[in-house]
C-alpha cells in the first residue's frame, strides 16, 4: 500500500509507521518535525502544520491507498485535511477514543452503537476557539471529528476507538508506573477491589491491526481494547511481579480511604478507576476483523526495559515513593487501632 500517516513520530503513530515499514508498505509522514525529528529518515517526510492550508496542500494531487490520521483533535482541523485529501485516498482511518462515550465507566461490554457525546452548535464554536487543551472537551471534540470523517468519506472511512494505549514510548506513563514500581520491590500500594476488571491495549498490537485493517475491505467504527479475556487488577499486578520481581508484597487499600488521602485514580495510581461494578469496552468486532494481542508479560517486560533507558525526567503519572509510604503507614495505623 501507499500510506499517508498524519503524525507518526510520537507514540501510536510511531508504532504504526514501524508496522507499515515491516510490512513493506510505502510510507509518507506529514508532521511538524517537532517530536523526534529524524526518527524515520527512510520514509518520505513532508513537514507542515495541518492547521495551515498551504502546508496541507503539499499533500494534494497524490493518490493514497489509505490515510491514517493519528492526531485529529478539532473538527475544523480534520475538515481542512479532508478538503485536501478526500478525493485522493481509498480510505481515511481516523484514530478516535473511548472518551467519545459519555458513560464508558458505567457500562459493561460497551458497543460501538452506544451514544456519543455531541456538543451544541454554540458549545462547538466555543470549543474550537480554545487554544489550550481541555480534558472535558476531548471526547466531544473527537466525536465531532468522527462525524466529519463519516460525512465526508462515507463508506471509505474507518473510525478506531481505543481504550488506554500502553507500551514502549508511551508519554503519559498511565501504565508504565506499575512495571517499574513492582520491579523496585518492597511493599506496594494496590488500589481498590482485587477483582476489578481493567482494560488496555499494547500500542504495537493496535498499530499492526490498524495497518492490517487499512488493506482490507472493512470499514466502519471499531472499539479497540484488550485483552480478549477478563483481566483483573490483581492478575495484572501479580503478572508484573512474576515477570519482574517476585520479592514484592501488595497491600490492598479500599478506594474510600485512598480518596480521603487525596490519591487520584488514573493519575496517581494508573489503570485504576474505582467503581462498584465492572465496566468494559466490547472489542469483539475488531477481534473478528483481525485484532490480536501479545502476551501480557511481553508488554510488561518491554515497557519496563524501555522505561529503564529514559532520563530521570518527571513522570506523567504515578505517586512518589514518599507518598506511597505515607499512605501505607496511615493505613497500617488504622488497622492497628
Amino acid at each position: 500500500m501507499k500510506l499517508l500517516i498524519i503524525g507518526g513520530t510520537k507514540f501510536l503513530g510511531r508504532h504504526i509507521v514501524e508496522s507499515a515499514l515491516s510490512d513493506n508498505h510505502e510510507v509518507t509522514i506529514f508532521h511538524r518535525g517537532k517530536t523526534n525529528p529524524g526518527l524515520f529518515e527512510e520514509v518520505t517526510n513532508i513537514y507542515g502544520d495541518r492547521e495551515n492550508l498551504e502546508d496541507l496542500e503539499k499533500l494534494a494531487d497524490q493518490n493514497w491507498d489509505a490515510v491514517i490520521d493519528t492526531c485529529g483533535y478539532k473538527p475544523s482541523t480534520v475538515s481542512r485535511s479532508l478538503d485536501v485529501l478526500s478525493g485522493f485516498t481509498k480510505k481515511y482511518v481516523f484514530i478516535s477514543t473511548i472518551s467519545v462515550y459519555p458513560d464508558f465507566t458505567d457500562v459493561p461490554d460497551l458497543e460501538e452503537t452506544a451514544e456519543r457525546m455531541i456538543l451544541t452548535k454554540e458549545e462547538l464554536e466555543q470549543a474550537e476557539r480554545k487554544e489550550t487543551f481541555d480534558p472535558s472537551l476531548y471526547g466531544p471534540l473527537k466525536a465531532h471529528c468522527e462525524q466529519e470523517v463519516q460525512t465526508r468519506m462515507e463508506d471509505k472511512s474507518i473510525i478506531i476507538r481505543p481504550g488506554l494505549i500502553v507500551g514502549p514510548h508511551d508519554p503519559t506513563d498511565r501504565f508504565t508506573y506499575w512495571p517499574s514500581r513492582v520491579a523496585a520491590g518492597g511493599e506496594v500500594l494496590a488500589p481498590g477491589r482485587k477483582d476489578q476488571q481493567i482494560q488496555f491495549i499494547d500500542a504495537r498490537d493496535l498499530a499492526e491491526w490498524i495497518v492490517h485493517l487499512s488493506k482490507t475491505e472493512h470499514t466502519g467504527i471499531f472499539n479497540a481494547n484488550g485483552p480478549d479475556n477478563k483481566l483483573t487488577i490483581q492478575k495484572f499486578l501479580e503478572t508484573c511481579a512474576s515477570t519482574l520481581n517476585e520479592a514484592v508484597t501488595f497491600t490492598w487499600i479500599p478506594a474510600p480511604f485512598l480518596t480521603e488521602e487525596g490519591i487520584q485514580p488514573w493519575k496517581d495510581l494508573p489503570v485504576w478507576i474505582p467503581t462498584d461494578k465492572d465496566f468494559s469496552q466490547d472489542a469483539s468486532k475488531a477481534i473478528q476483523c483481525g485484532l490480536k494481542f501479545r502476551p501480557l508479560k511481553e508488554t510488561i517486560l518491554d515497557t519496563y526495559h524501555w522505561d529503564q533507558h529514559r532520563s530521570n525526567e518527571d513522570r506523567g503519572a504515578g505517586i512518589t515513593r514518599e507518598q506511597e509510604s505515607d499512605v501505607l503507614k496511615k493505613w497500617q495505623r488504622l488497622q492497628e487501632n
